[in-house]
């Protein structure tokens, strides 16, 4: 497997040409699992002119022009949310956020339903969150557009994972033999599975470090070292992704308390002095400072990336959002 580099993509977005065969199964970006590595480098490396397409005065493009984007939310996410309506509008997106909380659904209508409804609106791509695992695969198999995942339940949150690559790749320039600690609610986490396919697929080595009630059940089959010392999880990585409790997904007592949390599993310098001295520390967000994370962490611009992790969502979703729609953007200049 070949080293990513922040050098390998100079090249403007238009040449930028995806791998033979399909890049997502199904023409949707569901989930990460089983995705090859050519498929998610050719995403990052177009991400990675999208980031500098950000960073420059003129953000915005009509490469997606007279095209509509709905999102579809039925879990609160300002920054994800806020991250798709960006991404399509600067691609030149008609885009539509649909709150939940106004719409039929809280009248009594069923995803089924909505999924129809939406449908009779042709829209070009939709974006759905939702708490149940495995809501989106079933809106999608309704849907006559590309689907993207912006999260569901405790199964996956691909573009999550992606732009966490993409931060890792600029930051440390590759992922290929990177020791990545992911720490935290790993049980609970649709962050940390995404991330575990991804970051496997891309050759990285990827520790669990949780305390064992927050270890996911196949966690076993997952292809990753497991630690419930973190110390010792975090001894020598490269990378430390620090995960947010997920108090609103656990049933029953899976902590004693979040002072005691902190004290065993929050990271602070003296907990983070096992790491490598260039370790970079992420966080997906929103973070709880003082439970996850001490705020003199997350604010070390030396170490901590999760700034910029905001700002490689944006590229990362623009870069998915243009290639899910470029079939249809080709049938209708063929």
């Amino acid at each position: 497997m070949s080293n990513d580099t922040r050098n390998q993509s100079p090249y403007p977005r238009a040449e930028v040409s995806p791998p033979s065969g399909s890049i997502f199964p199904y023409q949707h970006l569901l989930g990460l699992y089983g995705m090859d590595p050519t498929a998610i480098k050719h995403i990052l490396d177009l991400a990675d002119t999208y980031a500098d397409q950000n960073r420059s005065r003129h953000k915005k493009t009509d490469v997606c022009s007279g095209l509509t984007q709905i999102n579809l939310f039925f879990e609160n996410s300002t920054r994800t949310l806020m991250s798709f309506e960006i991404a399509g509008k600067r691609l030149g997106m008609d885009t539509i956020s649909m709150s939940t909380g106004t719409s039929s659904i809280k009248k009594g209508e069923t995803l089924l339903d909505t999924a129809a409804t939406l449908n009779a609106m042709h829209p070009d791509v939709l974006v759905m969150r939702h708490a149940d695992s495995g809501a989106v695969k079933l809106l999608s198999e309704k849907m006559d557009c590309p689907v993207i995942n912006a999260g569901d339940g405790r199964s996956e949150h691909p573009t999550q994972a992606l732009l966490d690559a993409l931060t890792i790749r600029k930051r440390k320039g590759q992922i290929h033999g990177q020791i990545i600690a992911i720490s935290g609610d790993v049980a609970h986490s649709r962050v940390a599975r995404s991330n575990i396919y991804l970051l496997n697929a891309m050759g990285a080595r990827v520790r669990l470090v949780a305390p064992p009630t927050l270890l996911p059940k196949d966690v076993d089959q997952l292809g990753v070292e497991v630690f419930t010392n973190m110390e010792d999880g975090l001894k020598d990585a490269d990378v430390v992704m620090m995960l947010r409790l997920q108090q609103e997904r656990m049933q029953g007592a899976f902590l004693p308390s979040l002072r005691e949390y902190y004290h065993f599993w929050g990271l602070t310098r003296d907990k983070l002095a096992s790491a490598r001295d260039d370790v970079l520390v992420m966080h997906p967000g929103p973070m709880n400072r003082g439970v996850e994370i001490a705020s003199d962490v997350a604010d070390d611009l030396d170490r901590s990336a999760i700034e910029e992790q905001v700002e490689m969502g944006v590229a990362v979703r623009m870069a998915c959002l243009d290639i899910l729609t470029r079939p249809l953007r080709e049938e209708a200049h063929s």
